[in-house]
């Protein structure tokens, strides 16, 4: 081994533990401008030809919090597959999230976000070594503490991934009572359905439930001669409408398929409306809700109260 080419651990390291593998704050500074060492969090490092897998990440946290405490909220979220940062701080190295068990104070360590909270036994779980709040426990926190479509998205993408249930969002709703954020929460729990499959998804869903219109189902199939075809993201089966999401990343590559596929469904009948990344907000928003309202009107019109 040489300064010029030092060999880093395939394990997260702090500073600290720099002198024991033979190397220097000056190694470090130089690897991370190569970018041969990236800080998943705040004072940790990895070296980045080391897959990023989910006990890496949860090795990483474990480096930059005390086992008294409890990772929460987006960093317990992250832990458990769902990343519910905004795209701007994904360039940022973000401070880890916990709380402290009871009879112990929060930390007070460079990094580290360290609250109290209500936890109890059946709150927390141990992934890969590191002390987490469950999925149900993240998703209830973050429905209350993240802007309401971050926080819905949240929810939605914690129950797919972990098979919650209405039911146990529902039964958890009672411990929140004259918590900070619970009304929000409340107006979302009802929601949550499972078979969302992204963030923007979620928000589309939440802007038709705010408009007041009838939920569509998510994820439906569409089958020609008897063979599931075309996956719709959101659909109304009676009234032949169809509403999806067309994100940049999701659908990059694959405009030709997706124009086949609208172009079929709208030649067998149905309405497609699509939703695009800047339609959540002002005229935008307005105009496909718009839309939805008035495809659905004639489904309105015959129905006999």
């Amino acid at each position: 081994m040489t300064n010029d080419t030092p060999a880093w651990p395939d394990e997260p390291f702090t500073r600290a533990d720099l002198p024991g593998l033979g190397l220097t704050e000056n190694d470090l500074r130089r690897a991370q401008r190569r970018g041969a060492v990236c800080s998943p969090v705040r004072g940790v490092f990895v070296p980045t030809h080391v897959e990023p897998t989910l006990e890496l990440r949860a090795r990483a946290v474990a480096r930059a919090v005390h086992p008294d405490q409890v990772v929460t909220d987006r960093t317990a979220a992250w832990l458990h597959g769902v990343d519910t940062h905004v795209y701007a701080e994904h360039d940022a190295v973000l401070p880890v999230e916990t709380c402290a068990l009871r009879w112990h104070a929060p930390t007070r360590l460079t990094g580290v976000d360290g609250r109290t909270r209500d936890l109890m036994q059946q709150d927390v779980m141990v992934l890969h070594g590191v002390r987490v709040t469950t999925p149900l426990r993240t998703a209830m926190d973050l429905g209350c503490r993240l802007r309401r479509r971050e926080a819905f998205a949240a929810m939605v993408l914690l129950a797919g991934l972990h098979g919650l249930t209405a039911l146990e969002i529902a039964r958890a709703l009672g411990r929140y009572r004259r918590r900070r954020g619970v009304i929000q929460l409340r107006s979302l729990a009802g929601l949550v359905d499972p078979r969302i499959e992204s963030a923007r998804e979620a928000w589309v869903f939440l802007a038709i439930a705010d408009a007041g219109l009838p939920l569509p189902e998510p994820q439906v199939w569409i089958e020609i001669d008897g063979v599931p075809t075309y996956r719709l993201d959101f659909a109304y089966r009676r009234a032949k409408v169809v509403v999806e999401y067309d994100g940049r990343e999701a659908h990059e590559g694959r405009e030709l398929e997706d124009e086949a596929r609208r172009a079929w469904l709208r030649s067998h009948g149905w309405t497609v409306i699509v939703v695009r990344v800047g339609d959540f907000t002002g005229d935008a928003l307005d105009r496909w809700l718009r839309e939805l309202r008035a495809a659905l009107a004639p489904a309105y019109s015959n129905c006999r109260w």
